[in-house]
């Protein structure tokens, strides 16, 4: 069976659990198109997520790598640390812990504006 006809068959369950992920209702993301091979979605952003050393702060790029997963009610503990940072751009790496193992590794490059004009 072709995955689209997978799809078809099962749009409804797979529909309501990516609108009803836990997580993104946290973000406050409201799914809008959902098809085949597609999705669509709105978020609003908040002060909380725009700032790097008082600067508005864009993600220029991040790279995931999931080691393992953690489990409902596993205390996990991240750590960042700034690789480099010059008068515009960031490298970040952050490490996901479990316990002492790692679990999850992130780099993350940053721009940072330096006024509303940028």
């Amino acid at each position: 069976m072709d995955e689209d006809k997978i799809h078809e068959q099962h749009y409804e369950q797979i529909h309501e659990q990516v609108k009803n992920d836990p997580y993104a209702q946290s973000l406050g993301i409201q799914l809008t198109k959902f098809e085949a091979g597609t999705a669509r979605s709105n978020d609003r952003s908040a002060s909380h997520m725009v700032n790097a050393y008082g600067k508005i702060s864009l993600g220029l790029s991040t790279t995931i790598q999931f080691i393992e997963s953690a489990k409902t009610g596993d205390k996990i503990v991240a750590r960042a640390t700034e690789i480099k940072r010059n008068y515009r751009t960031g490298l970040y790496r952050i490490d996901v812990f479990l316990e002492e193992n790692l679990i999850a590794t992130m780099e993350a490059v940053s721009y940072r504006k330096l006024d509303e004009q940028d």
